[in-house]
């Protein structure tokens, strides 16, 4: 559904009831235009951007694609076309899902798009309109840094909300490997896979934002704030990648963890049937159907039996524990 406001530095934000007013407030040099369509369909889609602001048929369709595109930058001369991506992680057993945001930025104009149920940095944007006179003050570009910061920001408590998990389930992997541990470690490492997917090419982005490539679009007093997101990015990037480390010396500790519990298991069975092969042997051969067997007609005969094969049995585990063996 398509929503617009007209914002000027001398009057209060303007909410348009219809779309169609568009067209009435996009000739005005006195302030600008933010239309956001939220949960549109391509029908929608199409007639608002070909049909108010007729922007290039490319950047339509690669608002109408669904799926996952990399993010981007175009320019188109009069305005920019940029794709960027919010963290959704509202997906089964905690996976990280995205959700694609367009945007076109121009002079007097900032158009948002996305298909998605919900997509918060909008919502929360639009909650700052009538209570933050800087979206007002400062222009489109500061408007599109206030949207995409808070789509940045959401990546921070991800991260640290990763980070914590990965040093509680490196204490489990140590302490008592389970399959568990081991399915929430490769969940990890698919959602900071997941992560750096995103961030890589947005990262460049926001370069080319700060940059002054686009002079006629972005005030130079923008700048610093699009460089700002960029250390962002930077920074969490960073963060992905030690923790990414830390999941795959986990996922290490894990095997090396499990394959050392296997040995044990293995030398303790391996000293048992040690033990067990003699004894078998003499049960065996004192139990063969011969006639005349040594000690087979004495009445303590069985009893001196049983007390060797003990005494046995002492004697190996004695000269296996003198040899380390366990």
């Amino acid at each position: 559904m398509p929503r617009a406001v007209y914002l000027s530095t001398h009057d209060e934000p303007v909410i348009l009831e219809s779309i169609s007013r568009v067209k009435d407030y996009l000739p005005s040099s006195d302030g600008f235009l933010w239309v956001s369509l939220e949960n549109s369909d391509n029908n929608e889609i199409d007639a608002v951007l070909r049909g108010l602001f007729n922007f290039h048929p490319l950047a339509i369709e690669d608002c109408q694609t669904v799926g996952f595109q990399v993010s981007k930058i175009d320019d188109f001369g009069e305005y920019v076309f940029m794709i960027t991506h919010a963290i959704d992680q509202s997906g089964d057993n905690g996976t990280i899902n995205t959700t694609e945001l367009d945007l076109f930025l121009g002079h007097n104009f900032l158009v948002t798009c996305y298909t998605d149920p919900q997509m918060p940095s909008i919502a929360k944007t639009w909650d700052l309109i009538t209570r933050d006179k800087r979206l007002s003050k400062f222009g489109t570009d500061f408007l599109c840094h206030t949207i995409l910061d808070m789509i940045v920001d959401d990546y921070m408590p991800i991260i640290d909300q990763m980070e914590s998990e990965v040093e509680w389930l490196e204490d489990k992997v140590i302490e008592k490997p389970s399959p568990e541990t081991l399915h929430r470690l490769l969940t990890i490492k698919h959602n900071i896979m997941a992560l750096r997917r995103v961030i890589s090419p947005q990262r460049e982005v926001m370069n080319r934002l700060s940059r002054d490539e686009f002079p006629e679009i972005i005030d130079k007093q923008s700048l610093i704030y699009f460089r700002d997101i960029y250390d962002h990015l930077l920074r969490i990037q960073d963060l992905a990648d030690i923790l990414r480390d830390i999941v795959s010396g986990g996922l290490d500790i894990y095997l090396n963890s499990t394959s050392l519990r296997l040995n044990e298991i293995m030398k303790a069975l391996t000293i048992v049937s040690t033990v067990f092969l003699p004894l078998s042997f003499i049960t065996g051969a004192f139990g063969m159907n011969f006639l005349h067997i040594p000690g087979a007609s004495s009445p303590v005969g069985f009893y001196v039996t049983c007390g060797l094969l003990v005494l046995l049995g002492i004697l190996m585990l004695v000269y296996f524990k003198k040899r380390r063996w366990f």
